[in-house]
């Protein structure tokens, strides 16, 4: 016996000893400092969430990669603690047997060499490889939760299919970032059901639909708890350089927030907002007449940052993101957990949808110079937790 298939025998002996749940890994291309590194690697040596350590919930038994890339860490990774590198999703949800072998499973499809379109939208493949993990379900009569990382698509159609596939075989989906649950100084979660005015998510210059994901989908996170249930989205647009300025004069979204939101930032550079040269603000109008606002303020701000304004009274947070450890992640590990342990995830799949498909009219608004652009389509309703689910303590 080889040394690979000795210590992945010890690892699964011990993992059935102990009655791990076993879960598949699907990575786009796997190196330090990667979403699959932030993910992937904590269900492989634990995590920390403030000053607790959890030790590894589940057995890693498949690892399958898209794209090896030159820093590949995925293969040695994989040979330290045993786990199966599969050859294809199928395999690595199967483990062989031609059938489900797996509790649950990570799709992390984030860095990797794809093309971009002209709307600087990354094409991500999540589609195309939640599918496929679909048709193992199907075959087998049975299927598991999964989660997604980021949006679901950069297509709505295609999010929307994803979102659908999950609902006709009745199993568990997760979506999305770290940024909405890490966190939070002060800590803020709006009572639900609070008489909510108005709302500003702040972040820094990545304008691309990636780095504009964790802007929006951190306002929504905080306006789903507004009164009344959430009902969608009616249309959005995005706005750039000077417009974006006028926008406010015009009452388009509030000035004051900007300011509530930038004195809870800890890296805020100088100057004034108005001097920031490539500033992009997208505006969200909601179904039932609430306006949101996103703001990309590169040069100045390199955080994510929240107001809002509720019963006369302006709230803020900083979003924390401790670059040094990625602990930012852990939450959002720990919510995937609770989700294959359970079957309840820790936040509605459907706040992820709803931003994935106003994050593409936002690129098609900027694509096409700031039309407004009408989103029929984004009536997702829904419910947000009782509380909120983020991190707690500060963070390291």
């Amino acid at each position: 016996m080889r040394r690979r298939e000795f210590v992945h025998a010890l690892t699964a002996a011990a993992a059935a000893a102990a009655g791990k749940k076993k879960i598949a890994c699907l990575s786009s291309t796997y190196h330090v400092r990667s979403h699959s590194d932030n993910f992937i690697t904590r269900f492989l040596e634990g995590y920390w969430i403030h000053d607790k350590y959890y030790e590894p919930p589940f057995e890693v038994a498949s690892l399958w990669m898209d794209q090896l890339h030159p820093a590949d860490i995925g293969r040695r990774l994989a040979s330290a603690y045993g786990v199966r590198l599969a050859g294809s999703i199928a395999e690595a949800l199967t483990l062989g047997t031609g059938n489900l072998a797996v509790d649950g499973v990570i799709l992390v499809c984030e860095h990797g060499n794809y093309p971009h379109n002209e709307k600087q939208q990354q094409l991500y493949p999540r589609f195309e490889f939640f599918e496929q993990v679909v048709r193992v379900f199907r075959h087998s009569g049975r299927a598991c939760p999964v989660f997604v990382d980021k949006h679901l698509s950069y297509d709505w159609r295609k999010a929307k299919q994803m979102y659908d596939w999950s609902r006709e075989l009745a199993f568990p989906l997760m979506a999305g970032s770290s940024v909405p649950v890490t966190f939070r100084r002060p800590a803020l979660d709006p009572p639900l059901g609070i008489r909510m005015e108005s709302a500003l998510s702040v972040g820094g210059g990545w304008v691309a639909d990636g780095g504009i994901f964790h802007v929006l989908e951190t306002l929504q996170a905080f306006v789903e708890r507004r009164r009344g249930a959430e009902s969608g989205v009616k249309a959005v647009g995005m706005l750039a350089g000077d417009a974006v300025w006028q926008a406010a004069a015009q009452g388009l979204w509030r000035r004051d927030l900007l300011d509530a939101a930038l004195k809870r930032g800890q890296r805020i550079g100088s100057g004034k907002p108005e001097q920031v040269k490539n500033a992009a603000l997208g505006i969200i109008e909601y179904r039932d007449g609430f306006k949101g606002a996103v703001l990309a303020l590169g040069g100045l701000v390199n955080e994510y940052l929240v107001a809002y304004r509720a019963e006369g009274k302006v709230d803020s947070t900083l979003c924390y993101i401790p670059t040094g450890n990625s602990n930012n992640f852990s939450m959002l590990v720990h919510g995937i957990r609770q989700m294959i342990e359970t079957g309840r995830p820790s936040h509605p799949v459907e706040r992820t949808l709803l931003v994935s498909g106003a994050l593409a009219g936002l690129m098609e608004s900027r694509h096409q110079s700031g039309r407004r652009i009408e989103t029929p389509e984004l009536a997702a309703s829904y419910h947000a937790p009782e509380k909120s689910w983020y991190a707690p303590g500060i963070g390291s």
